[in-house]
């Protein structure tokens, strides 16, 4: 056996590849995929997820912050980048310093990167955001979307690169309001495309990919569905996407109950019998949500051990039996498969009642990432 490691993020980067490839096949016309590879690439490793990712066929790299750009173009020098956030000027002039694309929804913006860009020597490429729904960034008035589009295209030091939407509710299949969202944003897209050839419209998110075809436009920006999870949260399998990462650990201890004994702080479980405890040494602060607090499952020696007492920031304990054949040192699984069950990222949001977004982003930066080809 080698040597237990305390925590590991193991992140399959082939699987991001045929990810990326996946979806590319599914993409209707010439429509193109940007992997969307911001927070650290959703926890997995950004650099590392983008360069598997233009290895299955994406043709952009979007983020949503100025150093996120910044340290994708130093491994990544000619790839084509998109900065979807807002921008402080500070930020504006290191997305355009790193040949970042970037995202406009007001004219004092777009007056601001134009002088940044004549004096950094860097002609801005634009993409004005159209707000359909969502609520939160982008010009929702259609006026101001073509007057903002035509300011864009007329400009003698910018670009006019795109014009985008984010869809609210794609992830929700009976949802009426993704389609409203989108018929809006084809009344206005498709016209300003009539006036402007060049321009790239895109809207999907990997939620509304999977979903329709009609969303695809010119480009498509899948951020979750490339590690392998479920935009819908339930079964990636079922939709030909293989989950790239796995989150293991080992199990440090094993100790012997009697009934009545406690684990954890707070005193939150007890023993109902006499049976063995595994010690597990991870915990929240490396991403192990506290919510999992007897309501989590860690796989060991094959099977699965249900989570009880609370989480602690380094430890928690794991429910062995009355009988067992685990002993210290035997590798744990949190995410991932071990014999014949796996522990989906989709059934810990469940349990904690959020997204699979947020639990793999929350693996935090002190569990080392091991890259596999």
């Amino acid at each position: 056996m080698s040597d237990p490691v305390r925590a590991l993020a193991v992140v399959d980067l082939g699987a991001v590849e045929r990810n990326s490839a996946t979806l590319v096949g599914g993409l209707a016309g010439d429509a193109g995929l940007c992997a969307v590879v911001k927070a650290n690439g959703y926890g997995h490793g950004a650099v590392e997820c983008a360069r598997a990712a233009l290895a299955g066929g994406a043709e952009m790299l979007a983020v949503a912050t100025a150093a996120e750009a910044v340290e994708l173009r130093a491994a990544l020098p000619e790839a084509p980048l998109f900065v979807m956030g807002a921008l402080s000027p500070p930020e504006l002039d290191a997305a355009l310093w790193a040949g970042a694309e970037v995202a406009a929804w007001r004219a004092g913006f777009l007056a601001l990167a134009e002088r940044r860009g004549a004096e950094l020597a860097a002609r801005p490429r634009v993409h004005v955001k159209y707000d359909t729904g969502m609520g939160r960034l982008g010009a929702s008035d259609p006026d101001a979307v073509r007057e903002l589009v035509g300011a864009a295209a007329t400009s003698d030091s910018m670009d006019l690169a795109g014009l985008w939407t984010h869809l609210a509710t794609a992830d929700e299949p009976e949802s009426e309001f993704f389609d409203q969202q989108l018929e809006r944003f084809r009344e206005l897209a498709e016209p300003l495309k009539d006036e402007h050839p060049g321009l790239l419209l895109h809207a999907a998110n990997s939620a509304a990919t999977l979903r329709d075809p009609a969303s695809h436009f010119d480009m498509v920006r899948c951020g979750i569905a490339i590690y392998g999870l479920d935009p819908f949260g339930s079964d990636p399998f079922a939709r030909g996407l293989d989950p790239a990462l796995e989150l293991r650990s080992y199990v440090a201890d094993v100790k012997r109950f009697r009934a009545g004994a406690s684990a954890g702080y707070g005193r939150r479980w007890l023993a109902p019998s006499d049976r063995w405890i595994g010690v597990v040494p991870v915990g929240y602060g490396d991403g192990v949500r506290r919510g999992l607090s007897n309501n989590g499952a860690v796989l060991a020696g094959g099977r699965r051990h249900e989570i009880v007492g609370t989480v602690s920031m380094d430890n928690v304990t794991i429910d062995l039996g009355a009988d067992t054949a685990v002993e210290p040192e035997t590798p744990a699984v949190l995410i991932g498969a071990d014999g014949d069950d796996r522990i989906l990222c989709e059934e810990i949001a469940e349990r904690l009642g959020t997204i699979n977004y947020e639990v793999t982003c929350g693996i935090s930066a002190r569990v080392p990432r091991e890259y596999r080809p």
